[in-house]
């Protein structure tokens, strides 16, 4: 498979990135508005697997993209490489979380998961998933966790299912449609105070399925 990461200049992108280079098994190309520091990360990860491009160039000719930007850029970014991603599937992992005093993690405001909105910007089918990985946990070691997926088409959150399945030591499994990441979204701001509380670097398994 070859899989573009934008934001792969950011510490989840890069974890992802690294990775996906130790399983050997992809091509990746991380996507950057500077393709200077794109390739910079590239060269960083040490395999002949990963380059660097600007964000329009590396989501050109992939199978799969994967939005892995902060939040307050991620529409921004759907909107500047929707003309070249054209009908290629588009994996959404960005939650947008807010932080009060006092208070902790707070789930997006928004009707809309950030999902959805990337999804009424670009042509290519959108899935949401991986938001309760920690970019620490994916970097170490496939984490002890379940990969949860959604998406409206069935052949872009298959070939998700198929992604999020070589990240994790659990499973990846099929959350249901794409509405169904304003919940995965907000389960972000859960994990969040649940980490700051405790001081670990918890994730989710799913009990009950065989």
């Amino acid at each position: 498979m070859r899989v573009a990461i934008l934001g792969g200049t950011g510490s989840f992108g890069h974890a992802l990135a690294h990775r996906l280079a130790a399983l050997g098994e992809d091509e990746i190309v991380i996507g950057s508005r500077d393709a200077a520091r794109a390739q910079e990360a590239a060269e960083a990860i040490g395999s002949p697997n990963v380059s660097g491009a600007t964000n329009e160039d590396a989501v050109r000719g992939v199978d799969l993209v994967v939005l892995a930007v902060k939040a307050d850029g991620a529409l921004d970014t759907a909107r500047d490489i929707a003309g070249a991603l054209g009908a290629t599937p588009l994996l959404s992992v960005a939650t947008a979380i807010q932080f009060q005093k006092g208070v902790g993690a707070l789930p997006d405001p928004e009707a809309l998961s950030l999902a959805e909105r990337v999804q009424q910007i670009v042509q290519g089918p959108v899935t949401a998933g991986l938001h309760s990985i920690a970019a620490s946990n994916l970097d170490a070691a496939p984490p002890d966790e379940d990969a949860l997926i959604c998406g409206d088409d069935p052949d872009a959150k298959e070939l998700t299912l198929q992604f999020a399945g070589k990240l994790v030591a659990g499973r990846a499994l099929d959350a249901g449609p794409l509405a169904s990441a304003r919940a995965l979204e907000g389960l972000t701001a859960v994990i969040v105070n649940l980490n700051r509380r405790y001081k670990a670097h918890a994730g989710v398994r799913i009990t009950g399925l065989e």
